[in-house]
C-alpha cells in the first residue's frame, strides 16, 4: 500500500469512525487521544471503553493507531475513533449482556452522530428486522457501513449478517499476494476485500502483549481506514463516492461488472484514488452496489430469521495459525498494486509487519 507515501497527502485528519466491537481499550499506547468516547449517545454508552476480550481495540488500532510506544500503527492514524460496545455470542456475564446494547440501537445511535464511517467485524447467519432497518436508517444519514463476511468457508460458509444487508459493504480477507484466505466466506454478498492474515493483534483483554491471528475481522479494519483515508482528501464527497472510488480502483484481473464471489471487486487499494487528484469519484447519489443491493443475497443457503436477543452476533476476527491464501479465487496480477514486497504498513516497535492476521472467538 505504500502507507507512507498516502500520509503526505491523507492520514485520515477530520473522520471519525464509529467502532462497533467488543469495546475500545482508550488507553493503550497507540490509541491514546484517539478514542472520542465522550461523543457515544448516552443511550448507547454502556462500558464503550471497557473492552471485553481486545478484539475492538485490536480493530481501533488497525485503523487510527498512532504506533506511540510500541504499539501498533494503523493505516489512518489521523483518524479518531468513536467507541460502541455490543454484546457477542462470548460474553457470558449477564449482568453486562443484559446492559449492552443490542447492534441496532447501536447502528441508530451512530447514524446520528457525525462519524462518517460505521466499521462491523462481527456477524452471525440471522437476519433480525430491527437490525436491517437501523442500516437503512444509517444509510439514509450518509453513512458508509463495512462489516466483515465471515470466517467459516471451510465449515459453514453461512450468509453472514451484517454484511449482506443491503448497503452494507462486505469485507473478505486476502493474504498478501491477493489470494483470499481459505477461511474467508464467500457468495455474492462479498463487495471488497482487504489483507486478512498474518497481523499482530492484542492476545486477550490484559493488555499485555500482541499476538498473531487471521480473519476477516481486520479486513474491514483496513477497508474502513482506506475510506478514512479518502474521505480526509475528499471531505466533499458523498459515502457513494468515497465508496466508488474505492471500487473502482480495486485490484482485480476479473471484468468490473463481473465481481468475484470470493474477492468482490478486488483488493482496496486507497493510494491510487489518493496519487489521482483529478480522480471523478462518480455521481454522489448514485449507490454503485445498486444492483447488488436490488438483486439481494444468492448463492448461498437461506439464512433464519431471528433476534439477536437470542442469538448474539459471532465475532468474525478468527483465531487462526495456518490461513494460507486459496486458490479457488485471487487477484492476479494486481496483488495490492505493487506493493514492494509488502502488504499494508502497520508498524509496532519500529518491525514492519505484513497486514493482516485478526483473530476469532466464535
Amino acid at each position: 500500500m505504500k502507507a507512507d507515501e498516502m500520509w503526505k497527502v491523507s492520514t485520515g485528519k477530520g473522520v471519525k469512525v464509529a467502532v462497533v466491537d467488543s469495546g475500545v481499550n482508550a488507553g493503550t499506547s497507540s490509541l491514546k487521544g484517539q478514542v472520542l468516547a465522550d461523543e457515544v449517545p448516552k443511550s448507547v454508552s454502556y462500558h464503550v471503553t471497557q473492552d471485553f476480550d481486545g478484539h475492538g481495540t485490536t480493530m481501533a488500532e488497525l485503523i487510527a493507531g498512532t504506533g506511540a510506544g510500541g504499539g501498533l500503527k494503523g493505516l489512518a492514524p489521523g483518524a479518531k475513533i468513536v467507541p460502541y460496545r455490543v454484546a457477542y455470542d462470548d460474553l457470558k456475564d449477564a449482568t453486562e449482556r443484559k446492559n449492552t446494547p443490542s447492534v441496532a440501537k447501536v447502528i441508530r445511535a451512530a447514524a446520528d452522530t457525525d462519524a462518517k464511517i460505521i466499521s462491523m467485524s462481527f456477524g452471525g447467519p440471522y437476519i433480525d428486522p430491527d437490525e436491517e432497518a437501523a442500516i437503512k436508517y444509517a444509510q439514509s444519514k450518509g453513512k458508509l457501513m463495512f462489516s466483515s463476511v465471515g470466517n467459516e468457508a471451510e465449515t459453514k460458509n453461512f450468509i453472514g449478517y451484517p454484511a449482506a444487508y443491503p448497503f452494507v459493504v462486505g469485507v473478505a480477507a486476502s493474504d498478501k499476494t491477493g489470494k483470499v484466505g481459505k477461511f474467508s466466506e464467500h457468495g455474492n454478498y462479498v463487495d471488497l476485500a482487504a489483507p486478512g492474515l498474518d497481523l499482530p493483534i492484542w492476545c486477550d483483554k490484559s493488555f499485555r502483549a500482541y499476538c498473531t491471528g487471521a480473519g476477516t475481522s481486520a479486513a474491514t479494519a483496513i477497508t474502513s481506514a482506506s475510506a478514512a483515508l479518502i474521505w480526509s482528501a475528499h471531505p466533499d464527497w458523498t459515502a457513494n463516492q468515497v465508496l466508488g472510488s474505492l471500487m473502482d480502483t480495486a485490484g482485480r484481473d476479473w471484468p468490473k461488472d463481473k465481481p468475484s464471489n470470493y474477492l468482490g471487486y478486488g483488493l482496496v487499494r486507497p493510494r491510487k484514488v489518493l496519487e489521482n487528484s483529478g480522480i471523478d469519484p462518480g455521481p454522489a447519489k448514485t449507490d454503485p452496489l445498486s444492483y447488488e443491493n436490488g438483486v439481494g443475497v444468492i448463492d448461498a443457503s437461506p439464512s433464519a430469521t431471528a433476534s439477536t436477543a437470542s442469538h448474539p452476533p459471532k465475532s468474525n476476527s478468527g483465531e487462526r495459525t495456518s490461513a494460507a491464501g486459496s486458490k479457488a479465487e485471487s487477484s492476479g496480477g494486481t496483488p495490492w498494486g505493487a506493493l514492494a514486497g509488502a502488504a499494508a504498513v502497520l508498524v509496532i516497535g519500529g518491525a514492519t509487519f505484513a497486514v493482516v492476521r485478526s483473530r476469532r472467538r466464535a
